[in-house]
């Protein structure tokens, strides 16, 4: 891994690694793992544009830590995340399949607590995120939110990718290409 995509976002500049995937496409990868103060950065600039909403949600992993500092920000003491494989505690809750997204390459499942859906039942809410692209992950958010009873209010992502730079109906803080 010798080549590197730069990108500023909101005034921080982060080097992303080009990746191959299995599809012949190339990345510039994006990870908020283990960043403490690219996350910090990501999750305080992303909060400014979703004061309005009653409740974040986002998806395991890489949208926990942001979605943490920005409920933060917000003053939320919770916010709801739709986990990938179904944990003890969520025998009550509700599941949805989404499409393969552009990292997975296969289809997935979402689920979500009791807890996660009274918490976005009938509020406002705010789908969280680190990057958007095919949009497959954000098509299962929205039905997760829209199953559970929740008012979709705004799509937020630090990073657009590809022709998801063109969507209107999201917000991000910057844009990176397929390469």
């Amino acid at each position: 891994m010798d080549k590197f995509y730069t990108v500023n976002i909101n005034g921080y500049d982060a080097y992303l690694p080009i990746l191959p995937l299995p599809s012949g496409i190339n990345i510039a990868f994006f990870n908020l793992h283990g960043n403490s103060e690219l996350t910090e950065h990501c999750g305080k600039e992303l909060a400014k544009y979703l004061t309005d909403c009653e409740v974040l949600i986002t998806a395991e992993s890489k949208g926990l830590q942001l979605t943490h500092v920005t409920a933060r920000e917000l003053n939320q003491h919770y916010y709801a995340v739709a986990r990938k494989s179904k944990k003890l505690y969520m025998q009550d809750g509700i599941d949805i399949t989404i499409e393969s997204s552009i990292t997975t390459g296969q289809e997935q499942k979402l689920y979500l607590s009791k807890h996660d859906v009274d918490l976005i039942k009938g509020k406002k809410v705010g789908i969280v995120d680190d990057v958007v692209s095919t949009g497959a992950s954000l098509k299962g958010l929205e039905d997760l939110v829209i199953k559970a009873g929740g008012i979709i209010h705004k799509k937020a992502f630090v990073l657009a990718e590809g022709d998801a730079a063109d969507r209107k109906d999201v917000i991000y803080l910057a844009k990176i290409p397929l390469l």
